[in-house]
């Protein structure tokens, strides 16, 4: 039968176990094992001078050559331990490709971190006999600890993010897994192996077998830096939105001044492009290939775009495009909102008995409908006009990310400044116009501003903004 895989990939980090594992693994005849081999400070282990031909600095200029060489002349099938701080272009190159066997090792993060820390204060990283194990109480560094904690958990959800969206699966084994023989050989099985092994291979010793209470000297820390750690990511923000795509033929240029504006759908979009007109003709209809020509022809190009406050951008898209009678008016939608999301709005145009109450009461309506539809929970399109604002900066950063990020509230300093920047003088920046018919200081309170928090808690978040008008 056919082998279903070509070679396969240990994700792991230090401490883990990984050379235990490999070593085993090494027991299999048709398994074969070649370290590190995209550390970037080492070619497979220290002090080795090249493999099947490749030096390490053969391997940097084209690291995809060596795996080619591993599948071509390993006796049996190659794999090796790969790290999150290993050569990036590797992952690339095997995390989608169904022919790499993916194995992944994990460890509980408290017990790898303080092994890490004793290994680094005795230099002594691997143990073959145990008469000859060095012991020293570490002291647990509540920051590093946190930051080696994130960086890991956000390789590991990298990981699975990318197997599952190319729908592979993958073997996962624990540290307190690769002491127990079954799972070894079930292991093998999956990589293809027939044989099976009885006995572990003996190379290397566990080094610090001891509580951890034995280990640290600032135990009280460790429990209370690790209880602070939120596991269960109870303090995530949940977000189901559709990702966008850089809207690019929307950019605007200004004549013949280094600049580009990146509007944000339901923000000073009018007021900006007034601005722009001191330089000139505004025009918009970039492609990806034009705006980069218009770059490099453009020396010093400064590109910007500005944040509206939550509460004020709903309100502004509520009024644009469900109070007025124009060619941005959402007909189909309004009708949507009415019949299926009872949302108050009126059949036509607000008539004179659109109070402020009348008002009030729709647009908490249409907040509601907004959080439902971002949540995936109403068949129409989550528009641009009311998609989050950090969606759509992750739209920009698809092709290139605002050298300038202003705020609406400082928007004739942040400008100021940026004139400054490119040495040009400061066109007038024209008046606000008020939401019609009713503008958001007659209806805003605080149960506004929380129906309103409730569905943009990223922006709040990301973006740090506080209620409006404060």
């Amino acid at each position: 039968m056919a082998r279903k895989y070509d070679y396969f990939i240990i994700f792991a980090e230090m401490r883990t176990g990984s050379n235990f594992l490999e070593s085993n693994l090494d027991q299999f005849p048709g398994l074969k094992c070649y370290g590190e081999a995209f550390n970037p400070h080492f070619l497979v282990k220290p002090n080795l001078k090249e493999l099947f031909g490749v030096t390490a600095k053969m391997r940097d200029a084209d690291p995809m050559m060596l795996i080619d060489r591993m599948i071509e002349h390993a006796p049996g099938m190659p794999g090796f331990r790969f790290f999150h701080d290993h050569d990036p272009r590797v992952f690339e190159g095997v995390i989608d490709n169904p022919r790499c066997a993916k194995v992944i090792l994990t460890r509980n993060q408290v017990d790898s971190y303080v092994s890490r820390c004793i290994a680094r204060a005795t230099n002594q990283w691997a143990l073959n006999d145990v008469k000859d194990a060095r012991k020293v109480r570490v002291r647990f560094d509540p920051d590093e600890f946190l930051t080696v904690f994130d960086t890991h958990k956000a390789f590991q959800l990298k990981i699975k993010n990318r197997l599952q969206k190319t729908g592979q699966t993958a073997f996962f084994i624990d540290y307190e897994e690769t002491q127990d023989l079954e799972c070894l050989n079930g292991l093998a099985k999956f990589l293809g192996e027939t044989h099976e092994i009885t006995e572990f291979a003996g190379k290397f010793k566990k080094q610090n077998p001891e509580p951890i209470a034995d280990k640290v000297r600032n135990y009280d820390e460790l429990v209370e830096t690790v209880a602070k750690v939120d596991l269960f990511d109870l303090g995530r923000v949940p977000n189901f939105e559709p990702r966008r795509a850089p809207a690019v033929p929307t950019y605007l240029r200004a004549g013949d001044a280094p600049l580009i504006y990146l509007p944000i759908k339901g923000g000073p979009e009018d007021r900006l492009r007034g601005w722009m007109e001191g330089f000139g003709e505004v025009e918009a209809g970039f492609t990806q290939k034009s705006l980069r020509q218009w770059k490099r022809q453009h020396k010093g190009h400064r590109t910007f775009t500005v944040l509206r406050h939550p509460v004020a951008r709903l309100h502004a898209t509520f009024c644009k495009h469900f109070l007025q009678d124009g060619p941005e008016t959402f007909w189909e939608i309004k009708s949507a909102l009415r019949d299926n999301y009872d949302v108050p709005l009126p059949e036509h145009l607000p008539g004179d008995d659109w109070d402020r109450r009348a008002h009030h009461a729709a647009f908490l309506g249409f907040i509601d409908f907004v959080k439902k539809n971002q949540t995936g929970q109403s068949g129409i399109r989550v528009d641009a006009s009311w998609a989050s604002q950090s969606a759509v900066m992750q739209g920009f950063g698809q092709f290139m990310l605002p050298d300038h990020v202003l705020r609406e509230d400082q928007l004739e300093a942040g400008l100021s400044n940026l004139m400054a920047e490119i040495g040009l003088d400061m066109p007038v920046l024209p008046a606000t116009e008020p939401d019609r018919p009713h503008a958001l200081e007659d209806i805003y309170d605080k149960e506004i501003e929380a129906a309103v928090r409730g569905v943009y808690q990223r922006d709040y978040m990301m973006f740090g903004f506080g209620p409006w008008g404060k």
